[in-house]
């Protein structure tokens, strides 16, 4: 038997974290737009993240898949994919406070130390720093170098497009160690502090996402700041990119819904020519199509969830979860935009926000390109099996 339904204890992280954004972001939305149209910065300020986030820790949210044993929740993927829908409810860009990169879990004791524990407590900002200006989707093409210098190693290169790389205070940077292995046994992952000389600059983008361009000009670093081990940097570069790829279109699902809302109250509303827009087949067309796509990818995310939290290798599940929530939640946005008219097209409603923000959804962490590339690829090889979803 198939059970599609909720745990009781996932009801209740469902309907705590509703409440949460009902009443303490999206109050503030209006706010934000504000600021985005006075050319200020996008999204919240550090002191309004940082009180939400020790405001949710009083009702011990904090480090939503964080392992028990270093003060986190613990949940599994299935309530991990929940949050992000309820989160993402909201534009108002806000993740609870207590995590850590997944793979710090793999430094050793010292390292965890000055690294793992003092992000998780919120008291460190990192960055995860492996894209270049010649290698987005390949990956494997990075060129930033580390030559070993004695007892220290010398980085050089330039990244781009890295995340939260303005903020934080240290990287996980990738770099070719063996030019001859490259990416099968010649690239390593350091630990480089902000204090070792890299720069960063903002890269402004058509959404609040203001990635960095970080610049290594001869940064030394010591022996001990390799993380895992020499040459062993690529695995653990695609542990962290395969890490939760069901979560982007997850959050993008409740944009999704709440948008979908927003459109019915409005069709309801809007009179034309004598009758509500909601009697015309031609709104009615756009709201049934984007029920029906909205269920497709709730079913989406949740399958590439519970592959994650039966142990089973969900690569593809969560190609198939992103691409076509990236495709759809576009095609939704647009719908609801010309539900609205023009006010949908104005800064006044968070339709248009969230426009421009979805749009990143079908590029970032894998491309539809690079999506449809995995999906054909794992059918055509045998790694998978047309129908097989349910075996």
């Amino acid at each position: 038997m198939v059970d599609f339904s909720l745990t009781d204890e996932q009801r209740e992280i469902r309907d705590w974290v509703r409440t949460f954004v009902k009443r303490e972001l999206i109050p503030l939305e209006n706010e934000v737009l504000l600021r985005e149209r006075r050319g200020e910065e996008p999204g919240l300020t550090d002191k309004e993240r940082n009180e939400l986030q020790q405001l949710a820790k009083k009702s011990d949210f904090w480090g939503v898949q964080t392992p028990v044993e270093y003060g986190g929740m613990g949940l599994d993927a299935i309530s991990a994919a929940i949050i992000e829908t309820e989160l993402g409810r909201s534009f108002v860009s806000f993740r609870f406070g207590g995590d850590a990169d997944n793979i710090l879990y793999h430094a050793n004791e010292e390292q965890k130390r000055r690294y793992l524990l003092p992000t998780i407590a919120g008291e460190r900002k990192s960055c995860f720093a492996i894209t270049e200006p010649g290698a987005g989707s390949d990956a494997k093409a990075i060129r930033t170098t580390a030559v070993k210098d004695g007892n220290e190693w010398v980085i050089n290169g330039e990244k781009t497009f890295i995340t939260g790389g303005n903020k934080a205070d240290f990287a996980m940077v990738f770099a070719v160690t063996d030019k001859e292995l490259g990416a099968d046994g010649g690239v390593t992952c350091f630990l480089v502090d902000r204090d070792h000389g890299w720069t960063s600059e903002p890269i402004d983008t058509m959404g609040e996402s203001r990635p960095a361009s970080i610049i290594l000009d001869d940064v030394r670093v010591p022996e001990d700041a390799v993380l895992g081990e020499v040459g062993k940097g690529f695995p653990l570069a695609m542990q962290w990119i395969g890490k939760g790829r069901f979560q982007l279109p997850a959050r993008a699902l409740g944009g999704c819904e709440r948008m979908l809302d927003m459109a019915i109250e409005h069709s309801k509303n809007r009179e034309t020519f004598g009758a509500p827009i909601s009697e015309r087949q031609a709104i009615q067309w756009k709201i049934a199509d984007s029920q029906v796509e909205i269920e497709a990818l709730r079913l989406l995310v949740l399958h590439a969830a519970w592959q994650v939290d039966q142990g089973y290798d969900s690569r593809h599940a969560q190609s198939i979860a992103k691409l076509f929530g990236g495709e759809k939640a576009n095609e939704i946005v647009d719908r609801v935009m010309q539900i609205h008219g023009g006010m949908g097209y104005t800064r006044e409603l968070p339709i248009e926000r969230w426009y421009r923000d979805l749009r990143l959804l079908r590029i970032f962490e894998g491309t539809d390109e690079i999506q449809r590339r995995t999906i054909a690829r794992d059918l055509l090889k045998g790694h998978v099996r047309v129908g097989a979803t349910l075996n």
